[in-house]
């Protein structure tokens, strides 16, 4: 949810990722203006899980959540032209991010839907053997980006530069009731916003012709 930090009223939001809705719920509840799109390739979620139907009760609420593959809904917005404010990634399977969505050309595409000021925020594991990758991997698509770490890393980047300190704190005081509602707290949050650099020299980047599965049973 430090997302809004980079982008305080975003209009169109992509998660990809929907497992129980908190994300998708809390979204509606602190951007009641946007529309929102929930993917999610489980089909017993989509079909019979209770986050679903929470989610299509609230009134008012413009979101639509589609039962297909994350890598494949992107890539049909991407020939679609359609951009997004704000782009959460929260896939998981049974052992990690699927390796589809992990590599470069990936990320390529999820930038190639991001708008002008579009953020992408996407959830990792903050130990893991594939962390520098990961690192190497989101740098070589968008350059520099914040990593907020505690058990999990939250990676954020926005198109056209990330801001500045100043600029994460006024959204923060902007957005602070709200957020405050679903408990993010802006004096426990901003201290986690650290551009991440130093991964070790040579690291690979993950491509969709390395993105080696023997890594991802990955936490140490």
């Amino acid at each position: 949810m430090g997302a809004g930090y980079l982008v305080p009223a975003p209009q169109r939001i992509l998660v990809v990722g929907l497992g129980g809705g908190g994300i998708t719920m809390a979204m509606q509840q602190v951007f009641p203006n946007a529309t929102i799109d929930a993917v999610e390739i489980d089909p017993a979620v989509v079909r019979n899980g209770a986050a679903v139907l929470r989610l299509q009760a609230r009134r008012g609420a413009r979101t639509t959540v589609y039962e297909e593959d994350g890598r494949v809904f992107v890539k049909r917005m991407q020939r679609r032209g359609v951009k997004y404010d704000l782009v959460v990634l929260d896939a998981y399977d049974h052992e990690y991010i699927p390796e589809h969505m992990l590599t470069l050309e990936f990320l390529q595409e999820v930038k190639s839907i991001l708008g002008e000021r579009g953020v992408l925020a996407g959830n990792t594991f903050s130990s893991s053997k594939l962390y520098h990758h990961e690192s190497a991997t989101y740098y070589a698509a968008f350059g520099d980006f914040y990593a907020l770490k505690t058990n999990n890393r939250v990676i954020m980047v926005r198109m056209g530069g990330l801001p500045d300190r100043a600029e994460l704190a006024r959204n923060a005081d902007a957005l602070e009731a709200r957020l405050s509602a679903v408990g993010v707290d802006k004096a426990w949050v901003l201290p986690h916003f650290e551009i991440e650099r130093g991964w070790p020299p040579g690291t690979r980047v993950l491509t969709d012709q390395y993105s080696p599965s023997n890594l991802l049973n990955s936490a140490k």
